[in-house]
């Protein structure tokens, strides 16, 4: 069963800035009260929000949420490795980088998922190398999914920012080698709300990531944190996730709000627009 929405009390949380840089705002666990989602984010500190599009159908309507929230939602155009099965370059790619031409801030969500093997692992090694193509050609980030895949993500990312392909590998729970690759050709790494469960164990991996290259993110509906976890997640919390970053770090959340923020802005493209 999907999680349940959570009532409006329950998103009172210390107000803190912060930009949610992946939620899926476009999921059916928005379509009841979305609007009031994206006005309890804003109340809470968000500076904006990073709506994806984790396939063609998602970026339509991610892009009509953020039309209807101009300067505050943006949306992603990308293809998941749950559904690389079905991708199809000659037809796809034209179809994201319409998307990407008409206002998507990044490629993505894209990436390998060797967990689940929704889909053939050398029909994902396509997509996704197609997809850091078209970020390469459109000069875009892209925003990647990684899971239990870490070698060949390892390699495809040290490439592709080797050509000077930039972007995030997002939700991160990987090893240190991982991450290390990715900051090493200048990517970034970005903490959902997992890092405040209590089975998370590596406090040094929330250190390892410089000021510089650190974002953090919801993924709702997904991943609620602690104390909300069971329910339907929503940017608002990612204040939460904010607070235990700084705590691990020794800095004040507040601070670090701004630095997520600022990060993400800079990522993204948003500088102009979110008054960065």
């Amino acid at each position: 069963m999907p999680p349940t929405a959570a009532p409006v009390a329950a998103v009172c949380v210390p107000m803190t800035a912060f930009i949610d840089s992946h939620v899926h705002l476009a999921d059916p666990a928005f379509d009841a009260d979305r609007d009031a989602v994206i006005e309890r984010a804003r109340l809470t500190g968000a500076g904006a929000l990073i709506c994806i599009g984790e396939s063609l159908a998602a970026a339509r309507r991610a892009s009509a949420i953020a039309a209807a929230h101009p300067g505050f939602v943006y949306f992603t155009a990308g293809v998941h490795p749950h559904d690389a099965a079905d991708f199809d370059g000659a037809r796809d790619v034209p179809l994201l980088r319409a998307q990407l031409l008409a206002g998507a801030v990044a490629v993505g969500e894209c990436g390998l998922d060797y967990h689940y093997d929704h889909s053939p692992r050398d029909r994902q090694r396509a997509a996704f190398a197609a997809q850091l193509e078209l970020a390469a050609e459109l000069d875009r980030p892209v925003v990647v999914h990684t899971r239990e895949a870490e070698d060949d993500t390892a390699g495809m990312v040290r490439d592709a920012g080797r050509r000077g392909v930039r972007g995030v590998l997002h939700c991160f729970t990987g090893s240190h080698a991982l991450a290390r690759a990715a900051l090493d050709v200048g990517w970034y790494v970005s903490f959902s709300g997992i890092v405040t469960f209590r089975k998370w164990a590596d406090e040094e991996l929330l250190r390892l990531v410089p000021d510089e290259r650190l974002l953090a993110e919801s993924d709702a509906p997904y991943l609620a944190p602690v104390p909300h976890r069971g329910r339907r997640n929503e940017p608002a919390w990612v204040s939460l996730t904010v607070a235990r970053l700084a705590a691990a770090r020794g800095v004040e959340a507040a601070r670090l709000g701004e630095l997520v923020a600022s990060n993400a802005r800079t990522l993204f493209g948003l500088a102009a627009a979110a008054g960065g």
